[in-house]
């Protein structure tokens, strides 16, 4: 799924970094004892069993996936098969989220559905973050400029629609409209790669920077939550913005020299670049299940 979500990310940020700063332990000295080695050795075998919680294994499986990775640069397939494998096993307990949370409740009738964003991890190679939408909540059609996207229903039914641009038709400024208009759009033809509904539980899905349904819009049937790995993650100052799209069926525009025959049209549409819609509203809220320890 994967839309821009930094300015949510820094208000939670900015919430933890307060939260941290009323821990009263800096001033601490450190306990001593006689017997340091004994407890040491104590210690150390605790460490060894205290088993590594689902979501920091999650961090430090894309830690090793994301590490020699960039913009455009795909994970080899055994470092693919290694993310989703952790990915397929992920059960919204292990993040601590149930359904009837109120980030999943269902919003009053003739409003446009809030999403909120639980904040995981974002550094300069990899994100991490859930989004969660209550019934009819919307992510609209976005792409995912350079990057690999992992995708995870927690849980929830989901309708996903999902392109990929067809490689040997660029944008055009010649489109031209049925019924005509005034002002003739920039449009450019992508196939459609999903139509149809997830229902969890099931397995993770994956995009790539060209291929896999770069741009997909996400309808919650249900409540849903969903967990997003981006590799790496939307960056301005880096060329990877959010662009999102209006999709119109084949027949809505002609272009000199593209043709489809009339049984495969469904298969395709034209993607028209606009503004972020109005009505879309993402709000960053404190991500409150096991601890991530960034090593």
């Amino acid at each position: 799924m994967g839309i821009e979500t930094s300015v949510a990310n820094k208000k939670v940020k900015q919430v933890c970094e307060l939260a941290k700063d009323k821990i009263p332990n800096s001033n601490l000295s450190p306990k001593t004892n006689t017997n340091t080695k004994g407890k040491k050795n104590r210690r150390r075998q605790h460490k060894k069993m205290v088993a590594v919680s689902p979501v920091q294994k999650l961090f430090n499986t894309c830690n090793e996936v994301f590490d020699s990775c960039s913009s455009g640069i795909i994970p080899s397939p055994d470092d693919i098969r290694k993310l989703k494998a952790v990915l397929d096993n992920f059960k919204p307990a292990d993040v601590d989220l149930v359904p009837e949370m109120q980030h999943f409740q269902a919003s009053v009738a003739g409003k446009t559905p809030v999403i909120r964003y639980l904040h995981l991890h974002e550094c300069d190679k990899f994100s991490m973050g859930i989004f969660c939408l209550p019934p009819s909540g919307i992510i609209p059609l976005h792409n995912h400029p350079g990057m690999t996207v992992f995708s995870k229903l927690l849980f929830g039914t989901m309708h996903i629609k999902s392109y990929d641009w067809v490689a040997d038709v660029p944008a055009s400024t010649s489109a031209v409209a049925s019924p005509s208009k005034t002002k003739q759009p920039e449009v450019r033809l992508a196939k459609v790669k999903v139509n149809s509904k997830l229902i969890a539980p099931c397995e993770t899905s994956i995009l790539y920077p060209t291929d896999g349904g770069n741009m997909h819009c996400f309808t919650a049937v249900t409540a849903c939550a969903v967990l997003d790995v981006l590799g790496p993650p939307y960056s301005d100052p880096d060329g990877r913005h959010c662009q999102y799209y209006l999709d119109f069926p084949f027949d809505n525009f002609s272009v000199d020299g593209v043709s489809i025959a009339e049984e495969e049209k469904e298969g395709y549409a034209w993607l028209e670049e606009r503004e972020k819609p109005e009505d879309l509203t993402v709000v960053g809220e404190l991500y409150g299940g096991p601890a991530i320890v960034e090593k």
